[in-house]
């Protein structure tokens, strides 16, 4: 590995934008980070996250070789061991476990803290299907809004964002794009700069992106859904539906068209929080501009009614025929584009009991609780469940059991880590060969190594591929290479825009573009093969087979809608245990309303606690206009540093969602009090 130069490399983490970087070398050592300027969407712009990462993977903090507790769980106290003893005894535990308690008494619990597939999805997989292990329903993030738009449109299947230079009316629904899908800001704000463009935003929160919009609509969390039926109602009464359009690709436009009637502006307004006036204005702009844009974001998804939601927004591209003009429709998320061929990847086929049980990651709590029979061990990768998680009291309390054998693979010690018997140092992406997809832009790429491993630190294929030896696994699948795992992945005769892209082309050229297609003319893979805004399948899977405004469901007598949203300089959680990050973050805030706050005798800048039946938190309170009365928003996910007050999801609902299993994060109520 050369000690000097600059090297092309990719952004791992969980972001749409999947920046293309350049890494500077001097002596072995990463000394900057930069943005790619060849790469086509990202051009060389990247966000703090990243400039910075620097100061992550050089961090004093970061692990460097494996450890054994030696004190209580939670207090953090541990001992250097090597990794022969710690595979020796995860192996040793685990076969003890086969035999007393069967295979499913073993969980493994990831996400994507790295976004490379066979760090997320490549030899974990493969090791615990061959183990036998539970099985993990990896649903925290984008799968209620992903099921429900799959309903209308068939799959994750969007407009290219490349196109979106060409819109001349961009809808940011329920996405703080500024923090989290920055370059689609960039491209929005060239659509103004060359067409005039207007930037719309709609969301619970006056956050950086709505306040460079041209216009700002606040919404009540959880009423998207509605507002979209009410758009709607006003698309169809004024005549301002592309009615070739939904007679050629569409089913169910009519019954849509009566169905709607009910979402009078009026009975909307009083859902959403939105004057009806601006009801009426924002149907007319974007019935009477094209090409329009809707960028629907993660936000409203997170709600009892997320899946729905999501469903009834994709439809709106629909009424006035978008689809068809270049810079018109919508992305939820392009994942299908560069779908890779996850049965290759993944192996479930080594999983000998298909009935093996499934676990939701969103009820962790409850699973280390209650669940019969329980769960014995647990293996931590790629997330760091003691913050992240939904009901964070009741996720700690299962951490805590003695009888519960946890090991954690991570870059630091995380709040996760500090329960864990065995904690095992991971490689950063920068150390790794992987294979990279993006969920927004059309491009795979491919990492590799550019640093040699820190410490002891091993990646994610490399130690299921010790524990599988150790565990005497000789399955052929489970002692492949990166490489040979990546061409198999890339081998996915199914989806037909994957052509021409395997691991020499991506060797070759460092970003490589799927296939792109446009949708229509066109068939969809949906049962008809057109845009159900009417769905049988729906039906058949007792959804109402319609778009549909369902209410929350009731989460108590408390005052406030709360909504935890992301923040600008971490990702979840990562980064909030770097000083470079946290600085930039300056502290955990709460946005209130001027109108609750003066009722509460609470003024800005004050200490205030948070509280519900699932815990509390104390934050200093933003008091103004940036939320409507009756909602309470945070932004980000602070790292505990000893201050147990500030981990916000200790607040939120562990409640499934109404389609794939999805978290509802932004569905609880809180009270507020200043301390």
């Amino acid at each position: 590995m050369k000690s000097n130069g600059i090297f092309h490399s990719v952004c791992p983490l969980d972001c749409p934008d999947q920046c293309g970087l350049l890494l500077h070398k001097e002596d072995g050592k990463i000394i900057k980070i930069e943005g790619d300027p060849n790469h086509p969407v990202t051009k060389g712009h990247i966000c703090n996250k990243v400039r910075n990462m620097t100061e992550r993977i050089y961090d004093e903090k970061r692990l460097k070789y494996p450890l054994k507790r030696t004190g209580p769980k939670g207090e953090g106290t541990f001992t250097r061991i090597s990794w022969e003893e710690a595979i020796h005894t995860i192996t040793s535990r685990w076969k003890q476990l086969i035999q007393t308690d069967g295979p499913e008494s073993i969980l493994p619990y990831s996400f994507y803290g790295n976004m490379g597939r066979l760090s997320a999805e490549g030899m974990d997989r493969r090791f615990f299907h061959r183990l036998g292990a539970s099985q993990l329903d990896r649903t925290i993030c984008s799968s209620a809004g992903s099921v429900g738009y799959k309903y209308t449109m068939g799959d994750s299947l969007g407009m290219d964002p490349e196109e979106t230079i060409h819109s001349k009316l961009l809808i940011f629904w329920g996405i703080n794009a500024v923090c989290t899908n920055m370059h689609q800001v960039a491209l929005a704000q060239k659509a103004r700069k060359q067409n005039g463009a207007k930037i719309i935003v709609i969301d619970v929160h006056k956050n950086q992106t709505a306040r460079l919009a041209d216009w700002f609509i606040p919404i009540l969390p959880g009423t998207d859904s509605a507002l979209a039926l009410g758009l709607m109602h006003i698309l169809f009464a004024e005549n301002l539906v592309d009615q070739a359009f939904l007679q050629q690709y569409t089913v169910g436009h009519e019954e849509l068209r009566v169905h709607v009637l009910q979402y009078d502006p009026v009975t909307v307004s009083g859902i959403t929080g939105v004057p009806v006036e601006d009801i009426y204005q924002l149907a007319r702009m974007y019935g009477k501009t094209s090409p329009a844009y809707i960028r629907i974001g993660n936000g409203p998804q997170h709600h009892d009614n997320g899946g729905m939601c999501i469903r009834t927004i994709s439809c709106l591209p629909a009424l006035t025929g978008q689809w068809q003009v270049k810079g018109g429709g919508a992305i939820k998320g392009n994942s299908a584009y560069l779908a890779i061929n996850s049965t290759n990847l993944q192996r479930p086929d080594l999983l000998q009991n298909k009935n093996t049980r499934v676990i939701n990651m969103n009820v962790l709590g409850e699973a280390l609780l209650a669940l019969e029979p329980p769960v014995k061990s647990l293996f931590v990768y790629g997330t760091n469940p003691a913050v992240v998680a939904p009901e964070g009291n009741k996720v700690r309390k299962g951490l805590e059991r003695e009888d519960l054998f946890t090991i954690v693979h991570d870059l630091f010690l995380t709040e996760t880590a500090k329960y864990a018997d065995i904690v095992l140092p991971a490689t950063s992406s920068f150390e790794n060969t992987d294979l990279y997809t993006s969920y927004w832009h059309q491009y795979a790429q491919l990492q590799q190594p550019v640093m040699e491993p820190y410490g002891e630190a091993k990646s994610n294929v490399e130690v299921f591929r010790l524990l599988a030896k150790e565990m005497g696994f000789d399955d052929a699948p489970l002692q492949e290479t990166e490489a040979e795992m990546i061409a198999q992945a890339l081998e996915n005769p199914r989806n037909q825009y994957l052509e021409g892209i395997n691991f020499e082309t991506l060797i070759q050229r460092q970003y490589t573009k799927s296939t792109i297609k446009p949708l229509f003319p066109g068939v969809l893979p949906t049962p008809s093969g057109k845009i159900e805004l009417y769905s049988q399948k729906m039906l058949e899977d007792g959804y109402p087979p319609l778009p549909t405004y369902l209410p929350l469901v009731d989460d108590g007598d408390f005052p406030f809608m709360f909504v935890p949203g992301p923040t600008h300089n971490f990702l979840n959680s990562t980064f909030s245990n770097n000083q470079k990050h946290v600085a930039l973050e300056k502290e955990p805030r709460l946005h209130m309303n001027l109108k609750d706050a003066l009722a509460a005798g609470v003024e800005d800048g004050d200490l205030i606690r948070v509280w519900n039946h699932r815990g509390e938190c104390e934050l200093k309170v933003i008091v103004g206009e940036n939320v409507l009365p009756g909602v309470v928003v945070t932004q980000g996910l602070w790292a505990d540093n000893h201050n147990a007050k500030q981990l916000i999801n200790s607040l939120t609902p562990d409640r499934i969602a109404d389609m794939g299993g999805g978290a509802t994060f932004f569905s609880g109520r809180v009270g507020v009090e200043k301390v």
